[in-house]
């Protein structure tokens, strides 16, 4: 129990809450981009605070080396340590290699272009914002596209979802448009990809609440980047209500909250956390709603139900 709960109870209620809890998108470093927090670091904090999971992303490689250095050095961490890819420039976009060598390691996700989607190009346009690593230490990002020019998904595409569901890893959308995410998904099930998720409908993907709605009808789960709805951090773009909107829209069942944080000149992914269950009890969700939120939705997303801690007895 942390100083701030002893007298408090709804710090109490929130130290519960984040026993068990997963992080399934975290910014964590080393990464070309300056971070707040590093692999170990998140491991070790998120420990201290009860996690069961995390899983680290960074848009340049996967971390899942550095996930089995920390499992074999620090076997008393109690957070266990996932990694994913995401299907970016360095890693060569659609590399069936890249991404058999990440599931054989034991990663977990793999990510649809993020900085190199076609979508997030032309939305760095108007929202006026660039990766700070791009100009500074390598080349701008190219477009990656994902639909060829009669809208039907490229076989290269094909062929990694093909490698997702055979090794029944999750499939999330990045940073694709809503209209991409909707042909990449259903021909994702088609080839058997089971475990999809949809990437922060709230910013960037153009999403509806009908677009969340359906996703989550198809079986995809919707996750959510709680560092856009909180007050204090720099990347808010939504009000508190937008959350319950979203999670309405796709049901507390099908929905996952993340932090998508350990960027520099933030709090950390696990106050981030601390903050969402907060805001989410403001909401008026019940503790087993959002523990579905914050834990056992995205167990059921990355296959790791086994992870969680075992129920407290009554």
């Amino acid at each position: 129990m942390t100083e701030a709960a002893i007298n408090d109870p709804v710090e109490q209620r929130v130290d519960a809450l984040l026993q068990g809890a997963i992080d399934p998108h975290v910014h964590s470093g080393p990464s070309i981009a300056e971070r707040g927090i590093d692999h170990l670091q998140l491991a070790i904090e998120a420990s201290k605070a009860g996690f069961a999971a995390v899983v680290t992303k960074d848009h340049d490689y996967s971390g899942v080396m550095t996930a089995a250095l920390i499992a074999r050095h620090h076997p008393e961490l109690r957070t266990k340590v996932y990694s994913s890819i995401v299907l970016n420039n360095v890693v060569g976009g659609f590399n069936p290699y890249a991404v058999e060598h990440m599931a054989a390691m034991g990663g977990k996700v793999v990510w649809m272009p993020t900085l190199a989607a076609e979508n997030h190009l032309r939305w760095e346009k108007t929202a006026g914002w660039v990766h700070p690593a791009s100009t500074q230490k390598i080349r701008p990002a190219a477009g990656i596209p994902v639909l060829d020019g009669n809208k039907a998904v490229r076989d290269e595409v094909k062929e990694v979802l093909d490698i997702v569901a055979r090794n029944d890893i999750a499939l999330a959308s990045g940073h694709l448009h809503i209209s991409e995410t909707w042909l990449v998904f259903e021909e994702a099930r088609r080839r058997g990809v089971k475990r999809l998720v949809l990437t922060h409908p709230e910013d960037i993907v153009d999403a509806s609440m009908n677009d969340v709605s359906g996703i989550a009808a198809m079986g995809a789960f919707v996750e959510h980047s709680l560092c856009m709805f909180l007050e204090g951090s720099k990347f808010k773009t939504c009000e508190e209500e937008d959350l319950r909107k979203h999670i309405d829209a796709a049901g507390v069942g099908q929905t996952i909250l993340c932090s998508d944080l350990g960027q520099t000149g933030v709090f950390s992914p696990i106050e981030g956390f601390r903050r969402g269950i907060k805001l989410c009890m403001k909401l008026g969700y019940s503790d087993e709603e959002i523990r579905k939120m914050v834990s056992l939705n995205a167990a059921r997303a990355l296959g790791i139900e086994a992870d969680l801690p075992a129920p407290s007895p009554t």
